[in-house]
């Protein structure tokens, strides 16, 4: 048996595909096609064989052209894997069916998605439903539909290297590809301030592009590793920390997959029902402010105030409570 599963959004997106991976993966071979912001991601999942990368133009953001030569590319691709099923996994927002077209021009014999638009002959099984659930939960129905089972539905990732880090410390991990979806970054260095004057050693983490956000945030206080470490050494530095405070974003369904509890500084603009960290959490910022469901991506409310109202001591408070 050979599986395509797709999943084509960001690290954090393809982390929550997880479990319906290793639900296939139980059979055979998996192929995950996954767009380049999620293939650190896709390489750390248990139960992935191949990689195949693409960026695809009505799930990317910024969106990319649509241009017939590269659908033409990314069908023959497809047909050469020569899966015996597809899984076509998308969020809330999204539409399957583009994918399924692609799919089914390439001549993959058995497509499954959820789908509340009529799919006509683009789908074999489609779930028409669209349950109020974690993320990783509704992927791993897609995949139960198709005929994998999954006992363990936790998040998972391979064997994260050692840290060099001594001792206990808390991970702060200010940044977010969607600033909406984040604290502003003087609440963050103040949190770091409060952690420190609490007695915790904090680690600030962060990517190659936000250097000069964990530079302010991290301090005189904090630890700044912003941009020293790839996404796998990431894991390992998450997997070492007593607790990891961050907005919602990939490092937190990382932190989620190697174990350590997550404080979640999370704005409302999507669900906290279906995108909250899988594992052991504490939840802080306001879910019933004026940005609720409202997907932006830019806070759309002045001042921010569905997170920037919570003080820096909650942070402390919550950080003492998942770590106790």
């Amino acid at each position: 048996m050979r599986t395509l599963v797709a999943r084509l959004d960001s690290d954090g997106d393809v982390l929550l595909a997880g479990p319906a991976i290793r639900a296939a993966a139980a059979a055979g071979e998996v192929v995950l096609l996954c767009g380049p912001q999620g293939v650190q991601a896709a390489e750390l999942l248990p139960g992935v064989t191949r990689i195949v990368e693409w960026e695809c133009p009505w799930i990317a953001h910024p969106a990319p052209d649509v241009r017939a030569l590269d659908i033409e590319a990314v069908t023959a691709l497809v047909r050469g894997i020569r899966a015996d099923v597809a899984l076509i996994l998308t969020s809330f927002h999204q539409s399957p069916l583009p994918l399924a077209l692609v799919f089914r021009l390439a001549g993959v014999p058995k497509i499954v998605a959820r789908s509340v638009d009529y799919p006509g002959s683009l789908l074999d099984v489609r779930l028409r439903d669209d349950p109020d659930i974690p993320e990783a939960e509704r992927a791993l129905q897609v995949a139960r539909a198709a005929g994998f089972e999954l006992e363990d539905s936790s998040l998972a990732v391979v064997e994260p290297p050692k840290t060099s880090l001594e001792g206990p410390y808390v991970v702060v991990h200010p940044g977010a590809t969607a600033p909406a979806r984040t604290w502003s970054p003087d609440r963050w260095a103040k949190a770091v301030v409060a952690l420190t004057a609490a007695g915790y050693r904090v680690v600030v983490t962060g990517g190659p592009g936000e250097t000069d956000l964990t530079g302010h945030v991290a301090g005189a206080c904090g630890t700044d590793l912003g941009g020293r470490t790839s996404f796998r050494e990431l894991a390992g530095v998450l997997a070492g920390a007593d607790a990891v405070v961050v907005g919602n974003t990939g490092p937190a369904h990382l932190a989620a997959a190697v174990g350590t509890p997550v404080v979640s500084l999370f704005a409302p603009v999507v669900p906290a029902s279906r995108w909250a960290p899988h594992g052991e959490h504490v939840l802080l910022g306001d879910q019933n402010a004026p940005c609720r469901g409202s997907r932006a991506r830019e806070c759309p409310v002045r001042g921010h105030p569905c997170l920037d109202l919570v003080d820096p001591a909650d942070v402390v408070a919550a950080v003492a409570e998942v770590t106790a």
